[in-house]
């Protein structure tokens, strides 16, 4: 699979920010002590390192990260899943949405998280590994993350799943509450409620891989996170309390986006990264005797 770009830039990252908590240009121009035209400027992509810093503490992003953004200096290089573990990235329109296949290695059990746009690639590997698919799992239910959910559940008899929060207009569909578990052999797979983007937003955290893995739709992509206009507060919050409280050699596996790590989005996502803490100067003791010479 060729490189994914980053979800976001820079400046979608300023203008989501923004959006989210609600301030206005006027005012976010007078809190960062720079002229509307420089914010404008900024918002439509124009990278001004001094007055990107200066926006970044009013919208409550980390200056360094928001930089290295603006500058193209970073990309997430998550570590190789042998086995058991496979991603697909179909185009929706103008952009592209990621899906997911996770299955254990000796029963051949399996769940698919989302089922993207096109449904060809996945049933095809699904058949060349022998698997058994028991669950189709959904983040949310945008468009973009459920267009391919027919064909994929029609073939492959799989049990559909979503949030209780937000159920999916599907025949014989389920629902899932808060901290659910599914299991496929040696796998286990919680629910986690990242809610905000979406009102049953979440996150499934897989255990039993080569490492911990988060897929988690809309609720954190690599150097960003899902906007919403009524719950980026609480879509904040959410991710920094399930996700960032995951064991920090979790994979991240977003709706949008490159796969990540939780170790990098700690470092360069400007929504959740904090600037690293100074070495402490310890003073010299001054009572010590000189030496002899």
């Amino acid at each position: 699979m060729p490189l994914i770009p980053l979800e976001d830039t820079f400046a979608d990252v300023i203008n989501k920010a923004q959006r989210g908590y609600g301030i206005s240009d006027e005012e976010l121009s007078t809190r960062a002590a720079i002229p509307l035209s420089a914010l404008t400027a900024l918002k439509s992509g124009k990278a001004d390192v001094a007055d990107l810093r200066r926006v970044a503490r009013h919208l409550q992003l980390d200056p360094d990260a928001l930089e290295k953004l603006a500058l193209n200096s970073v990309y997430p290089r998550a570590p190789h899943i042998p086995r058991g573990f496979a991603m697909f990235n179909t185009r929706d329109e103008a952009m592209t949405v990621n899906n997911y296949l996770v299955w254990d290695a000796k029963s051949r059990e399996a769940a698919i998280i989302d089922t993207g746009t096109e449904p060809g690639d996945l049933l095809d590997l699904i058949a060349a590994e022998h698997l058994r698919v028991k669950f189709i799992l959904l983040t949310h239910t945008h468009s973009d993350h459920i267009a391919a959910l027919a064909p994929i559940a029609t073939s492959t008899g799989a049990s559909v799943w979503a949030s209780e929060r937000e159920p999916v207009d599907y025949p014989g569909a389920r629902t899932f509450s808060e901290n659910a578990y599914f299991h496929l052999g040696n796998l286990a797979i919680k629910a986690l409620s990242t809610w905000g983007h979406s009102p049953g937003l979440t996150t499934f955290y897989v255990q039993g891989l080569s490492y911990p893995l988060a897929l988690c739709g809309d609720s954190l992509f690599s150097c960003s996170i899902g906007g919403s206009p009524t719950h980026f507060r609480e879509q904040v919050k959410n991710t920094r309390a399930r996700i960032f409280s995951l064991p920090k050699d979790s994979l991240i596996g977003p709706g949008h986006g490159p796969l990540t790590s939780l170790a990098f989005e700690r470092i360069n996502n400007p929504f959740f990264a904090r600037p690293a803490a100074k070495p402490k100067i310890v003073a010299e003791d001054t009572d010590k005797p000189t030496p002899k010479s």
